[in-house]
């Protein structure tokens, strides 16, 4: 008995591979893939901007890493004590302006160097709802819990959409011409716009990304929403909130990925990695005993012979650990 539909999940035009440099950018979701990326030891950049829901802020956060943007004090503004940036999330805001300001340009600069050579760019986009200054009618990115009366909100069309990424990718493509761009919809609901209106919304993410794939060679559309909207399809599968996906959920996804998306020679090598991930996370209620001490020197030996067969691989921290 079948208990689930099928998905035919495209390959991409280049799989992901170990020595890639993967930049990824956009809504809460991409914290899920990132984070398994780098727990697997792949070179990850995630989110420079912090998290981004919507297009326009998507697009402009990588042009400014293109235009190796440098934010000054006229970009912020002060809220609640904080200086923040509309362009930016809340862990860049700090109580002194110079402060935000150096965390905000040291992470522009790393993305400015990392986009240059990235070979992959993810890019998950969250919701079509755009917010904007009702008094200057700049896009936000994030509202900082500002009063709602300095918004207006509007729901891009999809034309507005692609012509906002596809000015991105053009100018992307000149800058970097072996880069890929993997685009995914994210499956969490944005409930405070409602049901009905968060499915417009996603609707036109997912009719826009498609437009955009068939127009640009080098680009490819991983189905994470259609994955556990249409194929786990089950409240199980979402945290208490009935919003955001739970564990299971994402490791599903995660799979899904990694048997379309990731290079399978590189399965193996990922497998090991997990292994030696594993055993750094182990900690001992007698770690003075021989048996640990034999058990962190045996990983050490297993750590090192996979630096040695695999020189990009990065395995410091951890055997910083085993040697302690």
């Amino acid at each position: 008995m079948q208990t689930m539909l099928t998905l035919d999940i495209s390959k991409p035009p280049k799989p992901v591979t170990y020595t890639d440099n993967i930049l990824l950018v956009g809504s809460c979701f991409t914290e899920h893939i990132s984070g398994r990326l780098q727990g697997h030891k792949f070179r990850v950049l995630s989110n420079p901007n912090g998290i981004l829901f919507n297009p326009v802020s998507v697009a402009q956060s990588i042009e400014s890493y293109l235009d190796q943007k440098t934010y000054t004090q006229a970009d912020l503004f002060q809220l609640n004590e904080l200086w923040n940036s509309w362009d930016h999330h809340t862990r860049f805001s700090h109580v002194d302006v110079d402060a935000a300001l150096a965390l905000i340009n040291d992470s522009q600069k790393e993305a400015a160097t990392f986009i240059q050579k990235a070979d992959q760019v993810i890019i998950t986009l969250g919701s079509a709802f755009q917010y904007y200054l009702s008094d200057t009618g700049k896009p936000v990115a994030n509202n900082h819990r500002a009063p709602a009366q300095w918004f207006s909100k509007k729901l891009l069309s999809i034309e507005e959409i692609v012509a906002a990424l596809s000015a991105i990718l053009q100018k992307l493509f000149a800058a970097n011409p072996f880069v890929q761009v993997i685009f995914t919809v994210s499956p969490v609901r944005h409930i405070r716009d409602g049901v009905v209106d968060n499915n417009r919304s996603k609707a036109r993410l997912i009719e826009a990304v498609h437009t955009l794939v068939e127009q640009f060679e080098r680009t490819a559309y991983f189905p994470a929403y259609e994955l556990v909207i249409d194929v786990l399809r089950d409240h199980r599968y979402y945290d208490i909130d009935l919003v955001h996906p739970n564990y299971p959920a994402t490791t599903y996804v995660w799979e899904q990925f990694v048997q379309s998306y990731i290079d399978p020679a590189a399965h193996e090598l990922m497998q090991q990695v997990q292994e030696i991930a594993t055993a750094r996370a182990h900690r001992s209620r007698f770690p003075q005993t021989e048996a640990h001490k034999k058990f962190k020197a045996s990983y050490a030996i297993k750590a090192q012979a996979l630096m040695d067969k695999y020189p990009f691989l990065d395995l410091e921290k951890e055997m910083a650990y085993f040697s302690e």
